[in-house]
């Protein structure tokens, strides 16, 4: 896909870009936790089952059809994007929304072991927070940041 193909199916409006697993309850409930601190909007929503969200992980190289792991595009309009995956995602969002009291506990494990932790919720999220059948539709207020809803 080109740039200018990639930036139809991205309109420019904040500057980094969460993708998750639209049907994930977990997932589903980081997004309202993100979007009631995200007071400057600086973060945008797409669904990995979503156009966008397929066509970002392609350009990553990275799998289409696994669900299980939590991205966020930083700077996504730039040319020179980066993707950050699992705990380095988390651990991004976090800092960006002014947490910084929160990282200072998770430094002193290496991301090997966050991951392998991430992991672990990560196998047994629908069970302990559940599924729907389709990604969930948010409030209107906050549509203009969901990409392909």
């Amino acid at each position: 896909m080109t740039e200018s193909a990639q930036q139809a199916l991205v309109p420019a409006r904040a500057e980094h870009l969460i993708l998750y697993d639209g049907v994930c309850g977990l997932c589903n409930r980081l997004n309202r936790f993100v979007l009631l601190r995200d007071t400057r909007a600086v973060f945008d929503f797409a669904s990995l089952q979503s156009s966008a969200g397929r066509s970002l992980l392609q350009r990553f190289g990275r799998n289409t059809e696994n669900l299980t792991t939590f991205y966020v595009v930083a700077n996504y309009h730039s040319e020179s994007p980066a993707l950050l995956s699992k705990a380095r995602a988390v651990s991004f969002v976090i800092k960006t929304l002014g947490g910084g009291a929160w990282l200072r506990v998770f430094r002193v494990f290496p991301n090997t072991l966050l991951d392998l932790g991430y992991d672990l919720i990560a196998r047994n999220r629908y069970r302990i927070f559940g599924q729907s059948e389709s990604c969930l539709m948010p409030s209107a207020e906050f549509r203009k940041r969901f990409i392909d809803v």
